[in-house]
């Protein structure tokens, strides 16, 4: 019996908890092997950058976005630093808080990835309808809420 029977015979919930945790591994394992210069969460991060629209983030903002620490955000900061993709400067209001900010190689290498980007997520999603996904994103979002009400307790 393969690991998909298994999981077929198991109380769904049981399952999807499992599930998450292959997911999340497959996900990084294709993802790391997606860019040359970066890894997979060092993209998540970049990414969530692009949420931050009037002013740059804070590791403390990046790390509530992306669902982690900001010990885990910090290491994800210094690495992308040692690469020259992003650097950080002290906000102007409060000298406290630093600002993260891509720089132009960082730029250049989104542009240079863009397409490859949009066959990534077209393959992610095959077979899936918009329907689908919109339902995926739902649950999914409920579930995350849950376990944020269970960190607060």
């Amino acid at each position: 019996m393969d690991s998909k029977e298994i999981l077929q015979m198991m109380d769904h919930k049981y399952a999807l908890f499992g599930l998450f945790f292959a997911f999340h591994n497959r996900l990084q394992a294709t993802g790391d092997s997606f860019y040359e210069e970066i890894t997979c969460k060092q993209f998540f991060l970049l990414a969530c950058m692009n949420l931050y629209t009037e002013e740059a983030p804070t590791a403390n903002e990046l790390a509530k976005t992306m669902g982690c620490s900001r010990q885990n955000v910090k290491e994800i900061l210094n690495s992308l630093e040692k690469k020259e993709l992003i650097f950080l400067q002290a906000d102007e209001n409060d000298k406290r808080k630093n600002r993260v900010y891509r720089t132009k190689r960082c730029v250049k290498m989104a542009a240079k990835y863009r397409e490859k980007e949009v066959l990534f997520m077209q393959m992610l999603f095959d077979g899936l309808s918009d329907k689908d996904v919109d339902d995926a994103y739902r649950i999914l979002s409920k579930i995350e809420e849950n376990l944020i009400n269970m960190e607060a307790k």
